[in-house]
């Protein structure tokens, strides 16, 4: 294969080598290289490009690494077929296979396929601009000034020790008191709560959800063998009267509760609603697990009101979840645990026994950011741009035809009600391109439902509202 034009230019953005594998991966990608195709030897592309043969040598490594080529021993490299997933450079979102339902993993699956965010009104994260980037870049930048050592070996069992006490201090802001041995970090909420669930149950034991509530958590405890119940969700909480009436027959090991900007509703728990879970939880013997992730978008009790259960119950019955993902950045995957001593300490062991322990270099990160008030006002800022866009988008679902359940000041979902199957719904806006999130996926029943999940902050591509216009609109 013969390179008959330049591919850099020494005035080019990008370092030398970063400039080649773009010419060369767009080339492989508009097929002008085909597959199979011998590049040129590394002296070669050197010599007609008029670099360093080093240049090259990493511009192929890289390369390799992209899937773009393939190194034969003793032949050189060769273009490398490819799956046809890139369409004007995104990746596309597949639609369902026929015959393959609807089903938490296929949501998951298509989440991480890495859409637009205004593409994906179904997502459970605010998309990237409405983040910092450069608060998590100064972080990392700090960090890789420390003493490279600290870097190369494991963190300790439970977890960044000064990230732990900052926590301590963030807790006791909502009046729940954790001592540093008191908290276990995670890697997220997702492992905090399979590691919680694998503690305190076994294959054929209950655990009660809200319903409806976080999808992923059916898909996790259905490998543990446990029976997922889902108990009905209400403006101010769960539906107390039926929790007790289930506790009664099922007699559940763990209530999984978001007490706070309850996902998929925005709705936060009363401190009535608070005091009665607590209450049939001791009744009944079961362990409350507060999932407290949208703990930051929440603007205080002046605005709306929001009980924590573990400030009630001061983490004897109660185990705290939080963690930093959908504030900060998801790929951080820095979140916590706080519980009793003695429990904090099972629950590390059990850490280490799976996974050793979580990276000290996330957790360092989150420490800075908190720990100098960065963050503080970056969650501020977050809380006025979702007051900015909530009425509007509301008032224009509103237009459409489709129902909202709950109008909350504040969290960044909106629970309507479409009037139609929504996953057939999602399955059409999947061919657009589009990412939906239909109601069945947050029920434990998983049955075709007419409601469906809103992200307020990636409503903002056209062709999203056009195609609600034209499926739903009256």
């Amino acid at each position: 294969m013969q390179t008959s034009n330049t591919l850099i230019t020494r005035d080019s953005s990008g370092s030398l080598v970063e400039q080649i594998v773009r010419s060369v991966a767009s080339r492989i990608d508009d097929k002008l290289l085909r597959t199979g195709a011998r590049m040129p030897s590394i002296r070669q592309f050197a010599d007609e490009q008029e670099v360093s043969r080093f240049t090259v040598v990493e511009a192929y490594d890289r390369l390799v690494a992209k899937g773009y080529l393939e190194s034969r021993r003793g032949s050189g490299f060769f273009v490398r077929e490819r799956a046809s997933m890139m369409t004007n450079g995104n990746p596309v979102a597949q639609s369902t296979p026929p015959g393959q339902q609807l089903d938490v993993v296929w949501l998951v699956r298509n989440m991480f396929r890495q859409l637009p965010p205004q593409k994906m009104p179904g997502s459970g994260v605010l998309p990237h601009d409405w983040l910092d980037g450069e608060l998590v870049a100064n972080g990392l930048r700090s960090i890789s000034r420390l003493n490279q050592n600290l870097l190369l070996h494991y963190g300790t069992p439970q977890g960044f020790l000064p990230l732990r006490q900052q926590l301590q201090l963030k807790l006791a802001e909502l009046e729940i008191a954790a001592a540093p041995e008191q908290i276990v970090m995670t890697t997220g909420v997702t492992q905090a709560l399979d590691l919680v669930a694998r503690e305190f149950t076994q294959p054929g034991d209950t655990i009660f959800v809200d319903d409806p509530a976080w999808f992923l958590m059916f898909g996790s405890f259905a490998i543990l063998g446990v029976k997922v119940v889902g108990i009905p969700r209400l403006h101010d909480g769960p539906d107390v009267a039926k929790l007790a009436e289930l506790a009664a027959v099922h007699k559940p090991k763990l209530y999984i509760i978001n007490s706070v900007m309850h996902n998929p509703t925005s709705t936060s728990l009363s401190a009535a609603k608070a005091f009665q879970v607590l209450k049939t939880a001791e009744e009944h013997d079961f362990m409350v697990i507060e999932d407290d992730i949208y703990c930051d978008m929440h603007p205080g009790t002046a605005v709306q009101p929001a009980t924590r259960i573990a400030a009630l119950d001061q983490l004897h019955r109660v185990i705290y979840l939080g963690g930093f993902s959908k504030t900060l950045a998801a790929n951080l995957r820095v979140g916590f645990i706080a519980t009793s001593h003695d429990m904090a300490i099972r629950l590390s062991d059990r850490k280490m026994l799976s996974t050793l322990t979580t990276t000290e270099i996330g957790e360092r990160v989150v420490y800075k950011i908190l720990s100098e008030g960065h963050y503080r006002k970056h969650v501020d800022r977050i809380r006025v741009k979702l007051d900015s866009v909530r009425d509007n988008i509301t008032k224009r679902i509103e237009n459409l035809g489709m129902k909202v359940d709950y109008r909350t000041p504040a969290g960044m979902f909106l629970w309507t009600d479409t009037g139609c199957n929504t996953n057939a719904l999602t399955e059409k806006a999947m061919e657009q391109g589009f990412l939906l999130a239909p109601g069945s996926l947050f029920s434990p029943n998983q049955l075709p439902s007419t409601r469906m999940r809103i992200n307020i902050a990636a409503m903002s591509d056209p062709g999203v509202w056009e195609f609600l216009e034209k499926e739903v609109g009256n």
